[in-house]
C-alpha cells in the first residue's frame, strides 16, 4: 500500500510541472519581448533613410545594408506602463539595440499600447 501513495504521489509531483511549462509567459504586457520599449521622436523606414541618417549611422559604425526594421530617433525609455504616469507622445515602439544613448534605436517595430 505504501508504494502506491508514494508512486501517486510522485505522479501527482510531477504531473504539477508539466502542467506548469505548458502555459506560455509573456513579461510584457505589449507584447515587446525581444528588446526594449522606447518613446522616439520620429522613427524611419531602414531600407528608406535619410542622407542624415544614414551619415549619423555610418559616424556610429552601423552598417545599413544590415538594419531590419524601424530606426528610431531620439528616443527614450518607457519603463512604467498602465500607471497612466509614463505617456508618450511621439511613436512608441519594442527596439532590439539601444546602445546608442537614446541618439538612435535600431531593429525597432511600432507598439500600439495606451500610456
Amino acid at each position: 500500500m505504501q508504494s502506491r501513495v508514494a508512486a501517486l504521489f510522485c505522479f501527482l509531483f510531477f504531473a504539477t510541472f508539466v502542467s506548469a511549462t505548458a502555459v506560455p509567459r509573456t513579461d510584457s504586457p505589449t507584447g515587446c519581448t525581444t528588446g526594449s520599449l522606447q518613446c522616439c521622436n520620429s522613427t524611419e523606414d531602414s531600407q528608406n533613410l535619410s542622407l542624415g541618417t544614414n551619415l549619423l549611422l555610418g559616424l556610429l559604425g552601423v552598417i545599413v545594408g544590415d538594419l531590419v526594421g524601424l530606426v528610431g530617433l531620439t528616443c527614450s525609455p518607457i519603463t512604467v506602463i498602465g500607471t497612466g504616469g509614463t505617456s508618450c507622445n511621439a511613436q512608441t515602439v519594442c527596439c532590439t539595440d539601444t546602445s546608442f544613448n537614446g541618439l538612435i534605436a535600431l531593429g525597432c517595430t511600432p507598439i500600439n499600447i495606451n500610456l
